[in-house]
């Protein structure tokens, strides 16, 4: 498909604004682009060029960042998460599920009032098993893969249960997605949705993507390890009232 300059300035303002996002809490582009994207462009267009801008990102990331990657985490979760990829793209054309978005929406919401009642209010912490990886790896890329976001959800409340800092989280969490931004970005040019068009403009959205990663990490550069936590806590809030909405 072809758009508008008018399109084309909006894509490019709402990457910014995701990328900002993902460089401040390690996740949640997607989130916040493909409620926003679909009022522009098709979701079938809007996921993919989402899938090969993250891509990217994590290639240069998977570099940088690898000396601070828990390397059992991301083997223990990296099986089920390439099957969750490869049943989300055999799914993506035939199944609109919205009461799963709004069942993963209503149990994050949770999660976030519980999180943030742990900071504020003294509720006790509980930490969950590295049993709980095949679900969390398997729930997460199947609902990436299908809804082009969403899915992160529940690989970061894993993670924030299993106790990792955030420098760890956000390493670890982008080995993962890389292999699973693999695999989608594979399925995806297999399906067919990578045309030029589709191309040309990943390209010119590629600059505003690394822009406003270097604000969201210049941001979180500068917050401690409990102010990460909160952030985290209401970014995903945020995100559960947002799957709600969809």
């Amino acid at each position: 498909m072809e758009l508008s300059v008018v399109q084309i300035a909006l894509t490019a303002l709402i990457v910014f604004a995701a990328f900002v996002v993902r460089g401040m809490s390690g996740f949640g582009s997607s989130l916040v682009a493909m409620p926003l994207l679909v009022f522009v462009m098709p979701i079938h267009v809007a996921v993919p060029l989402m899938g090969l801008l993250v891509f990217v990102l994590f290639c240069f990331l998977l570099v940088r960042d690898r000396r601070d990657v828990i390397w059992r985490e991301v083997w223990l979760l990296l099986a089920p998460t390439l099957v969750g990829v490869a049943t989300g793209i055999y799914l993506f054309t035939t199944l609109d599920n919205t009461l799963l978005l709004k069942c993963l929406g209503g149990v994050t919401i949770a999660y976030a009032v519980y999180a943030l009642a742990v900071h504020y209010f003294g509720l006790p912490g509980v930490e969950c098993s590295e049993r709980w990886a095949i679900v969390a790896g398997f729930c997460g890329s199947f609902i990436d893969t299908m809804f082009g976001g969403g899915g992160g959800t529940v690989i970061v409340i894993y993670m924030h249960l299993r106790r990792i800092g955030k420098v760890q989280f956000r390493a670890t969490a982008a080995v993962l997605w890389f292999f699973e931004m693999t695999a989608r970005v594979f399925g995806y040019t297999v399906a067919g949705y990578y045309s030029l068009g589709a191309l040309g403009l990943v390209a010119l959205m590629l600059p505003v993507m690394w822009l406003g990663t270097w604000c969201g990490e210049h941001i979180h550069s500068r917050i401690s390890q409990a102010t990460f936590s909160k952030l985290l806590a209401v970014l995903l809030m945020a995100s559960g009232i947002t799957l709600l909405l969809r």
